[in-house]
């Protein structure tokens, strides 16, 4: 098999691809073998993926043998998996190789519903370690398990984070589409660095049973892919409920059937007041707004209501440092093989220093060392604090103006959206002429908590005006050669 020039399978999303698979115009094996023989090529310069599913050729296999009328909606389709989530029989390690040896004996209930709509798992994504909740000046992408993620779009850019791996395996057409987590920006930071589109869900919409945490206020699993229908098509099946995950009990799932022309008669907000943005970034936000425009959309100049107090306030991480030592001990006391809370993965870096604290451990300290836990009045204040500014004070006031959602620049206000558990969307547009150690750029739109189906929606329509993604231009016969 040749892949010097891009296989036109590899081409297709994952809406075109899962008709085809579906009519039997492909097969599963084939296409699982293809994007296999790509990752195979290319992860060594990468990293993107740190484990492969060894059995994913005979789980494509299997799929090949259903009658057209049990072939499910995700049917054949390959896709990645956040090495933080976990996949019955494949490492859990969270990026950490302290945890290399924790393989799970079931599927997180969101990787149960992918493989029941019959995707293939081809392995985990690469990931920044411990959800970027770490260490202060660690790179994005790098993780002592899995090494440093390398960027598609030119070494030495950056991945976004901390979906990393699941960001550049999708660029690089390593996998049709990928599941990220977010907990403040890690989907649509790797999405937006890598040309893509990444959904933050509503909080509490896919359940987060099986995956490793950071904070039950903040966390939520979300698809990485080529464009807004790939993930609503990804997210039909994710969401709904489980019974171990409380705020998942509390969220409808939606009807994700995109509206075809959701911006005629729609109200966008757009943010004028950011500072420190690059003539790209500038750039694509007037081309975005451009095409909100051609589409029918009424565009509104705001600027976001409690701007002023934020940042006189700066970074605000007092509730993600009190939720971390008691949400990641509660999944680490399951684990096997590893260590069974917090105390013991400083101690196990510490004992692996110059294998596990290539940048040091400083968050986790810091949670380590937080002295009250998620009763205490501290722990409600900040919390209050944040749904405050970023609801009541915030994204609320502007939606009450009638806005059916807010754009902004470049990804700036996904920590906003994730403070406020509301869904949030990055979108990528193409600058043309910029310089390869501009590309790609984007915007992020957020909506009410809720309107998932409306925001993908508005981004979908939006995407077709935008002219859709690009892809990086990898030398994959070069990667071939000895």
């Amino acid at each position: 098999m040749t892949l010097s020039v891009p296989d036109p399978i590899l081409d297709l999303d994952a809406t075109d691809l899962a008709d085809a698979l579906r009519r039997g115009d492909l097969t599963s094996g084939e296409v699982t073998r293809l994007y296999l023989a790509r990752l195979e090529a290319l992860n060594p310069r990468l990293r993107a993926v740190i484990t492969v599913n060894p059995d994913a050729h005979v789980d494509a296999d299997a799929l090949d043998v259903l009658a057209p009328d049990g072939r499910g909606p995700l049917h054949g389709l390959p896709l990645l998996i956040k090495d933080n989530i976990d996949v019955a029989g494949l490492p859990t390690t969270a990026g950490s190789a302290l945890m290399a040896g924790h393989v799970p004996d079931r599927d997180a209930p969101l990787v149960a519903r992918l493989r029941a709509a019959g995707a293939v798992i081809l392995g985990k994504a690469n990931m920044t370690e411990w959800a970027n909740f770490m260490t202060l000046g660690m790179p994005n992408g790098y993780s002592s398990q899995g090494g440093q993620t390398v960027n598609p779009w030119g070494e030495g850019l950056d991945t976004g984070g901390s979906s990393s791996g699941s960001g550049v395996a999708v660029a690089a057409r390593l996998a049709v589409a990928a599941v990220g987590t977010e907990t403040s920006g890690s989907v649509v930071s790797p999405a937006h660095q890598n040309g893509l589109v990444g959904l933050k869900p509503t909080l509490g919409l896919v359940p987060r049973t099986g995956i490793i945490p950071i904070s039950h206020s903040q966390d939520t699993a979300g698809p990485i892919a080529r464009s807004a229908r790939d993930a609503a098509l990804l997210l039909s099946v994710m969401a709904g409920p489980d019974e171990h995950d409380a705020a998942s009990r509390l969220r409808p799932v939606p009807d994700l059937t995109l509206a075809p022309v959701a911006l005629e008669g729609a109200q966008i907000g757009v943010i004028v007041d950011e500072e420190g943005l690059s003539e790209q970034h500038q750039v694509a936000l007037g081309l975005a707004r451009a095409a909100l425009e051609r589409a029918g959309a009424t565009v509104h100049d705001v600027t976001f209501p409690s701007r002023a107090e934020l940042k006189q306030l700066g970074w605000m991480l007092e509730v993600l440092e009190y939720e971390f030592r008691d949400d990641l001990n509660a999944y680490l006391s399951g684990v096997t093989v590893g260590p069974r809370d917090l105390q013991a993965v400083i101690a196990g870096n510490d004992a692996q220093a110059e294998r596990c604290l290539k940048y040091g451990q400083t968050f986790l300290h810091a949670a380590q060392g937080t002295r009250t836990d998620t009763t205490a009045d501290g722990y409600r204040r900040a919390r209050e604090r944040d749904l405050r500014l970023t609801r009541a004070e915030g994204f609320d006031l502007l939606f009450a103006r009638g806005l059916d959602a807010v754009m902004f620049p470049s990804i700036r206000g996904c920590d906003l959206a994730a403070k406020a558990g509301y869904p949030s969307l990055t979108l990528p547009v193409h600058v043309p002429d910029a310089s390869p150690a501009q590309r790609p750029g984007g915007v992020l739109l957020v909506s009410p908590a809720g309107t998932d189906a409306s925001l993908l929606s508005l981004a979908s329509h939006l995407g077709a005006e935008l002219g859709g993604v690009r892809f990086p231009e990898l030398d994959v016969a070069a990667a071939l050669t000895p």
